[in-house]
């Protein structure tokens, strides 16, 4: 697969390159393209074909990533969309899934289009910042649907094969419901804990007495402001929504400390550790493999779902677990799926 396949990535910042350098690493036959001129010129200079205009990385690509900034990322696949072939496979890295799934079903392009999103990542940004290791057993998820399954199958097999990769298939919406769990809500919290102390009386006395703690609590605020912002905003509702429950928190955590209440306080604090803890010792035991028909679209009645494929993968991702493997054959496709034990 990796022999024969011609890639293309749109938007080489620090996820896009990432994904460049490694696909370049792997041997695949990749181009580059960004609006940044001069971010072309130092991808020419590290020998990677990177030409001038878009249409000419895309062309007769059999794969093509979209990784510029999230709000570009619509029209970055409308424009793709027109300039690649009916067999070109389309996926994107953005941080929210349910605006462009939405998009890619009002413009038809749910059968080559897949949302995409890798959990990973540093403060840091461009391409001189990206690193081929980047993905190494990161999360990555993928959100297939009936239409575009196969071309779900195809991105799954590189992902873990070409980076290493864990897959988590997941619906749009419930993708972001997680990622503003699990991303976007640590970002406000790490905003709001280094800006309350830029605000303190005692700034450079408290920055003195910093440790692990607060480095670890506000690392992510080194993350372009622009970034975080446009993030925030595309997942606005499950943001806001999560923004309510920690409040909640914090009010009770405020009522025991003002009532003296011990055993509140441990209660809360035990809560959270027990969750840190099962963070870090979170082991997945590998399923025994599922094998299911290789049905493609135009083989199902309509709205049927390709004989519980997609059911399964859904269910995997919603539950916690991920893939690990995913071959294809001309009759079957077989999956290696890793599942929390029951708690």
């Amino acid at each position: 697969m990796v022999d024969s396949l011609r890639a293309a990535v749109v938007g080489t910042g620090l996820i896009g390159g990432s994904i460049l350098l490694r696909l370049r690493e792997r041997g695949v036959d990749v181009a580059g393209w960004d609006p940044d001129v001069a971010t072309r010129a130092e991808g020419r200079a590290r020998g990677i074909d990177f030409p001038d205009a878009v249409a000419d990385a895309v062309r007769d690509r059999d794969v093509v990533f979209l990784c510029g900034p999230l709000s570009s990322l619509p029209e970055t696949l409308r424009t793709v969309g027109a300039l690649t072939g009916p067999d070109c496979v389309l996926t994107d890295v953005g941080s929210t899934k349910g605006g462009i799934a939405a998009y890619a079903v009002g413009h038809g392009l749910t059968g080559r289009f897949v949302p995409g999103h890798p959990m990973a990542g540093t403060e840091r940004a461009g391409l001189t910042a990206a690193s081929p290791a980047l993905f190494d057993g990161a999360a990555w998820v993928l959100c297939p649907t009936a239409a575009g399954l196969d071309r779900f199958r195809t991105l799954a097999a590189l992902l873990v094969d070409v980076f290493g990769a864990r897959v988590v298939p997941l619906d749009p919406d419930a993708h972001d419901a997680a990622a503003a769990l699990a991303s976007h809500l640590p970002h406000l919290l790490a905003g709001t804990l280094a800006a309350t102390v830029a605000e303190a009386d005692l700034r450079d006395a408290a920055l003195g007495l910093a440790a692990g703690s607060f480095r670890d609590g506000t690392r992510v605020v080194g993350t372009p402001a622009a970034r975080t912002v446009d993030m925030l905003l595309n997942n606005r509702d499950q943001v806001l929504a999560q923004l309510d429950r920690v409040r909640g928190l914090l009010d009770r955590y405020a009522a025991a400390l003002r009532g003296g209440d011990a055993a509140a306080l441990a209660d809360l604090q035990q809560r959270a550790r027990g969750l840190r803890l099962a963070l870090l010792d979170r082991a997945l035991p590998a399923a025994a493999p599922r094998t299911f028909p290789r049905t493609l679209p135009h083989d199902l009645p309509p709205g049927a779902e390709a004989d519980g494929e997609l059911a399964y993968l859904l269910s995997l991702g919603a539950a916690g677990g991920y893939l690990t493997g995913c071959a294809v054959t001309d009759a079957t496709v077989t999956y290696v799926a890793h599942l929390p034990r029951e708690r």
